[in-house]
C-alpha cells in the first residue's frame, strides 16, 4: 500500500501539465532551466518551482549547471507515463470490457494489451455487426469455432458463404433463440442439420457475447443489453485465443446437438 507521501507526490504530478512536460523533458536529456522554459512554454519562475519541487523529491539532481532526472525519477517518469496509456486503453476499451463483463465472460485484462476494436457509433450504428458478418465471410477454408448470442439473416449468409468456400464451423447458438432461426430461418437452419461441415450446439443457458476463432485470429464480439453487437475486439494474441478456446469448448460441453433439440420438440421437421 502506498503512503501517504506517495500519495501526496503522486497529486503534485498529476496537477500540473507543465511538470509532467518537464520530467518527461529531463527523462530524454539533462536541460537547463533556459532550454526547459523553450521546450514547455513556461516562464522561467515556474519552471524553476517546479524544478525546486523535484529536486526535494530527488527526481532531479543539478549538475554542471544542468538538470538530470535520477533513477527514481525516471521510475516515477515511467510508471506515470504507464498510467496514462492505461487510462487511455481504458477509454477506448471502456465499453467493450463493461459489455463482457456484464454477460460474465471472465474476459482476461491481460487480453486487452493488443488487438483491433471496431465499436458501433451513432453515426454507423451497424459497424460492429458489420465487421462479424465480414470475418466469417472470410473465414472461408478454415475451421471456424464461434459463439453467438443471437442469430441473423446476415450471420446466415456470411456463414453459407464461408461454407461453400470449404470452410469447416462448430456453432454453439443461444437456446433463447432457437425459437427465431427456426420459424425465420428455416433454410439455413436445415443446412445446419444437413451439412457434414456444420455443427450446431443449442446452449442451455442465456449466452451474452461472441466468439469467432479461427485460424490465428480469435475475434470477441460485445453486445448490449438488447443483445445488438455494440464492439467487435480481434486479436492474435495468445491470451485471448486460449480465452477463446477454453470458452468454446465450455460451452460446447454443455450444449446440446441442434438435431436432437429440434429432434426433441418437433418430431416432424424435415
Amino acid at each position: 500500500m502506498a503512503s501517504d507521501s506517495g500519495h501526496d507526490d503522486a497529486r503534485y504530478l498529476a496537477g500540473s501539465p507543465i511538470r509532467v512536460a518537464i520530467l518527461r523533458a529531463l527523462d530524454r536529456n539533462p536541460r537547463r532551466p533556459a532550454s526547459l522554459t523553450d521546450a514547455v512554454d513556461a516562464t522561467r519562475t515556474t519552471v524553476q518551482r517546479i524544478l525546486s519541487g523535484f529536486r526535494e523529491r530527488r527526481w532531479v539532481v543539478k549538475r554542471d549547471g544542468a538538470y538530470h532526472v535520477t533513477p527514481t525519477g525516471e521510475r516515477v517518469h515511467d510508471t506515470y507515463e504507464a498510467l496514462l496509456s492505461e487510462i487511455d486503453r481504458a477509454d477506448r476499451y471502456g465499453r467493450f470490457a463493461a459489455d463482457l463483463e456484464r454477460a460474465g465472460a471472465g474476459f482476461p485484462a491481460d487480453g486487452l494489451e493488443t488487438g483491433e476494436l471496431t465499436a458501433a457509433t451513432d453515426r454507423d450504428p451497424l459497424a460492429a455487426l458489420d465487421r462479424v458478418v465480414e470475418l466469417i465471410r472470410d473465414s472461408g477454408g478454415s475451421a471456424v469455432r464461434s459463439v453467438s448470442p443471437i442469430v441473423t439473416a446476415q450471420y446466415n449468409e456470411a456463414a453459407a458463404t464461408a461454407l461453400d468456400r470449404g470452410a469447416t464451423m462448430e456453432l454453439v447458438i443461444d437456446g433463447e433463440v432457437l425459437e427465431t432461426s427456426i420459424g425465420a430461418f428455416g433454410p439455413a437452419t436445415d443446412r445446419a442439420i444437413t451439412d457434414d461441415d456444420a455443427a450446431v450446439y443449442v446452449a442451455p443457458d442465456p449466452i451474452g457475447y461472441g466468439i469467432l476463432r479461427y485460424d490465428d485470429l480469435a475475434c470477441v464480439v460485445a453486445y448490449d443489453e438488447h443483445n445488438n453487437p455494440r464492439c467487435v475486439f480481434e486479436s492474435g494474441n495468445e491470451t485471448v485465443r486460449e480465452w477463446a478456446d477454453e470458452r468454446f469448448e465450455a460451452l460446447a460441453r454443455e450444449a446440446t446437438p441442434l438435431s436432437t433439440v429440434i429432434g426433441e420438440s418437433s418430431p416432424t421437421h424435415e
